[in-house]
C-alpha cells in the first residue's frame, strides 16, 4: 500500500485538466464553459477550505468526485469520474478528524491538487 506522502499534485492537476475544468474552470473558480448550462452554481473549488471553517474537506471532495456522494447538477448527477480514477494502488489520505481514507492513486492525486490550490 502506498502512503499519503506519495500523492502527486502534478498528476492531479493533469487529471483535473482532463476531467474537471469544463465545469469548474481552468483555475477551478467555477467558471468553466459548461458552468452556465448547469441547474446549480458550479462551486469555486479554490474556496473549499474557506467554506469549511479553514479545513479542507478531503473525504467530502473524494466522495463527490468518485460518485459516492450524489450531486444534482444539470437535472442529473455530476459526471462520475470514479471509474477513471480507480487504481490497484491505494493511498491513505489523512482526514481532519484523525481518521484515514483509502483512495486510488489517481483520485488521491486530484484531491491533493485541489487541496494545494486553496485560497483564503
Amino acid at each position: 500500500m502506498a502512503s499519503a506522502q506519495e500523492v502527486n499534485i502534478r498528476d492531479g492537476q493533469d487529471l483535473y485538466r482532463t476531467y474537471c475544468w469544463q465545469c469548474h474552470g481552468r483555475n477551478a473558480a467555477g467558471d468553466g464553459p459548461m458552468a452556465e448550462m448547469l441547474a446549480i452554481v458550479t462551486p469555486d473549488l479554490t474556496k473549499l477550505s474557506t467554506r469549511h471553517d479553514g479545513t479542507f474537506p478531503t473525504e467530502a471532495v473524494a466522495r463527490q468526485i468518485d460518485g459516492r456522494a450524489p450531486l444534482l447538477a444539470h437535472g442529473g448527477e455530476m459526471p462520475i469520474f470514479g471509474p477513471f480514477l480507480e487504481s490497484d494502488q491505494n493511498v491513505v489520505l489523512p482526514l481532519a478528524n484523525g481518521k484515514q481514507l483509502m483512495a486510488g492513486q489517481p483520485l488521491a492525486n486530484v484531491v491533493a491538487y485541489l487541496k494545494s490550490i486553496q485560497e483564503e
